[in-house]
C-alpha cells in the first residue's frame, strides 16, 4: 500500500485506536514493580504514542503533499524519471503525455468544457533532465474556431519536498484558473504544474549546480523550448510566467529575475530570498562565489543590472517567517525604478496549503494581467 494511500491511514488510525483501547483494558495487570510489568507498560505507550504520531504524519501528509511515496519519504527515491514514448498516439517530442484526466470540480467529460489535465514527462533536450509534470489545458484551447489561437502559459512550481499532483488535486490550480476564466477575471491560461526538485531526491534549489543538474537552464530553456514544441504557447517573449509556493517562490522570483527575456513575471508565495545549503541541498555551488552570489536575490538587485520583469511576494504579519525580509526586499526593488513589484500581504497565515490557496486566486489574476500572446 502507497504512503498516500486512504488504507494506510485507516489502518494507521485503527491501530492507534485499539493499542489505546487496549492500554487502559490492560494497564490494571501491569500495576506491579516487576521489571515484566514496567516493560509491559513502556511498550505500550510507546506503540501508542507511535501509532497515533503516524496517524498525524499520514494525514498531514495527505493533506500537503509532502512526499508522494514511501522511497521518496526515505530519501530514495534518485531516479530521474523515464521517457515513455507514445508515437502513435500523441507523437515524439520533449513533452510526452503519458495520460489525461478533466479537470478536478468540472462537470463534463468533453475537454473543451470542462478543459483537461494531462499527466506529461517534459525532456530536457540541453540538460538531459527528464521530470514528470502535469498541464492543464482549459476549455477553449478545445473548442471550434480556436485551434489556432495560442494562449497565457504559466509554470507552477511546488515546495520541496512537494509533488505536482497537489498543485491539481490539493491547491485546485486548474480548477481555480478554469473558475477565474469563466467570471472573466481572467485570460483562459495553460498551467504547467511540476516540482522544482528536477533531480530527486536533491534540492537543488533551480541551481545549476557545477558538476551536477543543470536546474537553472532547464527551467530557463529546454521547458520553454518544450512547451513552445508541444502547446499553443506564445512564440515570443511576454506570454510565460512562473509562480510557487516556498522553494518554487524562491526559484519563481529568481528565475523572473535572471531571465527575464524567458519569464516575463514571477510570483513567489511565501518565498525565501536566497537559498540555503542544508543536508537537502548539498554543496549547490562548490565554492564558485559568483554563483552563490546570484543565488541571493537581494545581492542580485544591489549588484546586477534590474530586470526588466514584473514580481509578486507574498507574506503574513502573523504566521509567517519571511514578513520582515519581504517588506525588505519589496523596498530593494522599488529602489531599480525598472523592475515592478507586487505583494500579497495576509493579517495571518502559517506557511501552508490553506494560506496558498487564500492567495491563488489574486495571484493568478495579477499574473494573467501581465502576461501577452502574440
Amino acid at each position: 500500500m502507497g504512503l498516500t494511500s486512504d488504507k494506510v491511514l485507516v489502518l494507521a488510525v485503527g491501530s492507534a485506536v485499539l493499542l489505546f483501547a487496549g492500554t487502559v483494558w490492560i494497564w490494571p495487570r501491569l500495576a506491579r514493580a516487576t521489571w515484566r510489568a514496567v516493560s509491559g507498560r513502556v511498550a505500550l505507550l510507546l506503540a501508542t504514542q507511535v501509532a497515533l504520531f503516524a496517524s498525524l504524519g499520514l494525514a498531514a501528509n495527505q493533506s500537503f503533499g509532502f512526499y508522494a511515496s514511501w522511497a521518496d519519504l526515505f530519501g530514495q527515491e534518485t531516479g530521474q524519471g523515464v521517457v515513455v514514448d507514445h508515437a502513435g498516439r500523441f507523437g515524439d517530442g520533449p513533452v510526452q503525455v503519458v495520460g489525461t484526466t478533466r479537470a478536478l470540480g468540472t462537470s463534463g467529460s468533453l475537454p473543451r468544457k470542462s478543459g483537461q489535465v494531462q499527466q506529461v514527462n517534459v525532456v530536457g533536450r540541453t540538460t538531459h533532465i527528464v521530470t514528470p509534470a502535469y498541464v492543464y489545458l482549459p476549455p477553449e484551447y478545445f473548442q471550434p474556431g480556436q485551434h489556432t489561437r495560442r494562449f497565457p502559459t504559466a509554470v507552477i512550481l511546488t515546495g520541496y519536498p512537494g509533488t505536482a499532483r497537489s498543485l491539481v488535486d490539493k491547491l485546485h490550480y486548474p480548477r481555480t484558473a478554469r473558475e477565474l476564466a469563466q467570471e472573466g477575471r481572467m485570460e483562459p491560461m495553460i498551467l504547467v504544474m511540476l516540482r522544482p526538485t528536477v533531480a530527486p531526491p536533491r534540492d537543488t534549489e533551480c541551481v545549476d549546480v557545477p558538476g551536477g543538474p543543470r536546474a537553472e537552464t532547464f527551467f530557463a530553456k529546454d521547458l520553454p523550448d518544450a512547451l513552445r514544441a508541444h502547446y499553443r504557447v506564445s512564440a515570443k517573449p511576454g506570454g510565460l510566467g512562473i509562480a510557487g509556493d516556498s522553494t518554487g517562490g524562491y526559484c519563481a522570483l529568481k528565475l523572473a529575475m535572471h531571465h527575464p527575456g524567458v519569464y516575463a513575471a514571477g510570483a513567489g508565495l511565501s518565498p525565501y530570498y536566497k537559498a540555503p545549503i542544508d543536508p537537502t541541498t548539498g554543496d549547490l555551488f562548490h565554492g564558485d562565489k559568483t554563483l552563490r552570489n546570484r543565488a541571493d536575490l537581494r545581492w542580485f538587485l544591489d549588484h546586477e543590472p534590474a530586470p526588466d520583469t514584473s514580481l509578486l511576494v507574498s507574506s503574513s504579519k502573523v504566521g509567517e517567517t519571511n514578513y520582515k525580509a519581504t517588506l525588505e526586499f519589496i523596498k530593494r526593488v522599488e529602489a531599480t525604478h525598472l523592475t515592478r513589484i507586487s505583494s500579497i500581504i495576509l493579517d495571518s497565515g502559517g506557511h501552508n496549503f490553506n494560506t496558498w490557496k487564500r492567495e491563488i486566486p489574486a495571484m493568478l489574476q495579477w499574473l494573467s494581467g501581465r502576461l501577452t500572446v502574440r
